[in-house]
């Protein structure tokens, strides 16, 4: 049994399939002609603006989004349990001062 699909925006589909892209959609019955018709949906992509790195740690970073200070560290295994909390010590105080140092560079360009 042949079906026959309306297509809605059929030259912008083909030139989608035409690249080799796939195309998403919805196939339904049309209330008004009662055809069956297939609605490719119109995605968009995602548009994100990176972070901004404020500082380089030696064992991480210090970056800034749009809603959010961002600390980072990976510290080695080597290095033992007391090792490994004074450096945490250390990274959370340079993060601190890396903080401060943004702050003071914002009241400077105002």
């Amino acid at each position: 049994m042949k079906k026959y699909i309306f297509i809605l925006d059929a030259l912008e589909l083909m030139t989608k399939l035409m690249v080799g892209k796939r195309v998403e959609g919805v196939l339904f019955m049309d209330e008004n002609t009662g055809r069956l018709t297939f609605k490719a949906y119109n995605r968009q992509p995602r548009v994100r603006k990176k972070d901004v790195l404020v500082k380089k740690l030696p064992w991480g970073w210090v970056r800034e989004s749009l809603e959010r200070i961002k600390v980072f560290g990976s510290f080695p295994k080597e290095m033992g349990t007391a090792g490994m909390m004074g450096l945490l010590e250390e990274h959370a105080h340079d993060a601190k001062h890396a903080l401060i140092e943004r702050e003071l560079d914002l009241i400077e360009f105002c």
